[in-house]
């Protein structure tokens, strides 16, 4: 499945049609189920906590253009980079990312649960596939200030101008520049992946819970 956004059904179907359809979903037997393992409402279920986790990043920009997100990042250092909607309709996101070239963009793909960057084909192998946005973010910016272990496979290549992208520093929005509290959780989160080991009251481990990335 490579469809990212939910398209529009067809109109104009009859109510014969529809009932008769609606008959034969109904006689599906359960063995038959195990062949589609993936339902719509796991769609939604992960699609939700990923714009949960992407407003409370603060790097999340929403409904942006390319242009206008080239007018956010030209002035940033290289590396800088954010999140936003994409203006294609078969995605859901694209990271923007200001290269030595300039601001670029690269799709993000979603499949079944999983986020990836759109690329090239011979490059498309190389790629890892992440449950969480936040997720593939966090493992190419970790990767990119890691200099002893960058090798080909942790850039990014761009599909448009095959440009070696690195994550560095995320853009926040004015209006969602992150609190001290999530600055701290940001901190706390680097150190240590394992929550319920802190000594802590529970209302801060279910803070830290909410949020459990480092970028």
């Amino acid at each position: 499945m490579q469809t990212k956004k939910p398209s529009g059904m067809v109109a104009g179907s009859t109510r014969a049609q529809n009932e008769r359809d609606e008959s034969e979903v109904q006689q599906i037997h359960p063995s038959q189920a195990a062949l589609y393992p993936w339902a719509p409402a796991e769609d939604l279920r992960f699609i939700t906590t990923t714009f949960q986790h992407l407003h409370t990043s603060g790097w999340y920009w929403g409904g942006m253009t390319a242009s206008e997100a080239r007018d956010a990042l030209i002035g940033a250092p290289e590396g800088t980079f954010l999140v936003r909607d994409s203006s294609h309709p078969l995605y859901l996101f694209t990271l923007s990312v200001k290269t030595q070239r300039g601001p670029t963009n690269v799709r993000v793909e979603y499949d079944s649960g999983r986020f990836r960057l759109d690329s090239s084909v011979p490059a498309r192998s190389c790629l890892l596939s992440f449950s969480a946005l936040p997720s593939l973010v966090q493992h190419y910016a970790s990767t990119s200030q890691e200099k002893e272990r960058i090798a080909e496979e942790h850039y990014m290549l761009s599909k448009d101008k095959g440009v070696l992208l690195k994550l560095r520093k995320p853009l926040h929005r004015p209006q969602d520049f992150p609190t001290l509290q999530h600055l701290t959780r940001l901190t706390i989160n680097r150190h240590t992946d394992c929550h319920t080991q802190l000594p802590l009251p529970r209302p801060l481990l279910l803070y830290l819970q909410e949020y459990p990335f480092q970028v």
